[in-house]
């Protein structure tokens, strides 16, 4: 059995990261997207060059991580959308770095998922583990128009709407059909309720050291030895 994290441990965790051993967000960053959009070339199974993914966004660090794998995707050929919950000014910090990337890369960056054509798969990075609440206004209406869309959907961290600590579905809630998560399963990940909105359960490595862990009191075998990301059973 895995260890599994509480959203507070998992703030522990990135404070950790940061503070004690100068591992930078950006880094973090780069690395979950990285694996995200490995998980998405393997959901295509090699049809990458053609293929329309259309990447739901938001504006803290989860939608960097989508704003990290759009970039990836795009060089391998796949025909990126990039979809915003907030105005292009209105975005912080690493995600706005992450972001000004896309922009010099001329992808297409727009505000609404409304008029687009039917992708092949959607990668759902809109709300991560920092979740207060039901997701309201643009953020609901990406939601929902992705639960519309009759393709595939992964899920960065957790789905967008399910808190990681209960297992609880908010209105609305993304049903993936698979999610990659990050570090360490969050607890509520693992709730059986909450596996019709999870699917498939991925774990990503994004270089947390097992002394960091060892700090906390939580003992973690080397899981990433063999791949940068793991299948985790329920």
């Amino acid at each position: 059995m895995l260890p599994t994290l509480t959203t507070a441990q998992m703030i522990e965790v990135d404070r950790a990261m940061i503070e004690d051993y100068h591992i930078e967000l950006v880094q973090m960053m780069e690395n979950a997207g990285r694996a995200f959009a490995e998980l998405a070339r393997r959901q295509l199974r090699g049809a990458i060059q053609g293929s329309s993914v259309v990447i739901l966004c938001g504006s803290g660090n989860n939608g960097g991580g989508g704003m990290t794998a759009a970039g990836r995707l795009h060089n391998w050929g796949v025909q990126v959308t990039v979809v915003l919950t907030k105005p292009r000014d209105e975005i912080r910090g690493v995600p706005a770095h992450q972001l000004d990337i896309l922009q010099r890369m001329k992808l297409p960056i727009v505000d609404s998922a409304s008029l687009l054509p039917t992708p092949n798969l959607i990668l759902d990075s809109i709300i991560g583990y920092s979740l207060s609440g039901s997701p309201r206004g643009t953020a609901a209406d990406l939601i929902r128009w992705a639960n519309n869309q009759n393709v595939p959907i992964i899920s960065l961290d957790t789905p967008s709407g399910l808190d990681v600590t209960s297992g609880t579905a908010h209105d609305p809630t993304i049903c993936a059909t698979a999610t990659l998560t990050l570090a360490l399963p969050k607890q509520g990940l693992l709730h059986p309720d909450a596996k019709k909105f999870v699917g498939d359960l991925y774990l990503a490595d994004i270089s947390v050291p097992p002394e960091l862990y060892a700090n906390m009191g939580i003992v973690v075998p080397p899981l990433f030895a063999e791949s940068d990301i793991i299948r985790v059973e329920a």
